[in-house]
C-alpha cells in the first residue's frame, strides 16, 4: 500500500486526466518546482503505482468494432484452475479486461471483436476451449454511456 498525501493525489489526478501534460504545467498547477514533481513521478513508476502511459481510444469512432461482456463460470473454483484460466486469458488479444468475481459467476471479461460472427468464433473457438470453462453468458454493448480510466483518489 502506498500512502498518498494531498500533492500526490492532485498530481496523480492531473496525470490520469492527461498523461501528456508537461512538468511546467504541473508545476504551475501545484505551485511546486519541477524537481519534486519529477521525483514523485519517478517514485510512482518505480513502485508500480503508475503502470504505463497509454492512448485511450474511442471505440465508437472505429469502424466494425463490437464490445461484449462475458460472464464465465468455471467447472471448479480451485486455485489451480483459476490460475490456469487467468494465464490463458492473458494471451487472448480480444479480451481487454478480465476480473475474478465473487458471486454467481467466476469471471467478467470485456471483449472487443469485429462483429457478431467474429464473436461467435471467439466464444465457441477460443473462450469455450479454455481450461475449466463450464458456462459463458454474453451481454452485447448497444451504447457506451460512460467509460473512464480515472481512479478517484479520496
Amino acid at each position: 500500500m502506498i500512502k498518498l498525501d494531498a500533492v500526490d493525489k492532485r498530481l496523480l489526478g492531473l496525470l490520469q486526466n492527461n498523461s501528456n501534460i508537461n512538468v511546467k504545467e504541473i508545476s504551475a498547477d501545484l505551485k511546486l518546482t519541477k524537481t519534486p514533481i519529477y521525483e514523485r513521478i519517478r517514485r510512482y513508476e518505480k513502485v508500480g503505482l503508475v503502470k504505463k502511459y497509454v492512448a485511450v481510444l474511442d471505440v465508437s469512432k472505429i469502424e466494425n468494432l463490437m464490445v461484449v461482456f462475458c460472464s464465465v463460470s468455471l467447472e471448479s473454483q480451485k486455485l489451480e484452475g483459476i490460475e490456469e484460466f487467468n494465464q490463458a486469458v492473458e494471451k487472448i488479444p480480444e479480451v481487454i479486461e478480465c476480473y475474478l468475481l465473487g458471486g454467481a459467476n467466476d469471471f467478467l471479461l470485456k471483449v472487443v471483436v469485429k462483429d457478431l460472427q467474429s464473436y461467435h468464433k471467439f466464444s465457441s473457438g477460443k473462450l469455450a476451449a479454455l481450461p475449466n470453462v463450464a458456462q459463458i453468458k454474453s451481454m452485447f454493448v448497444l451504447n457506451e454511456v460512460k467509460r473512464s480510466t480515472v481512479v478517484p483518489l479520496f
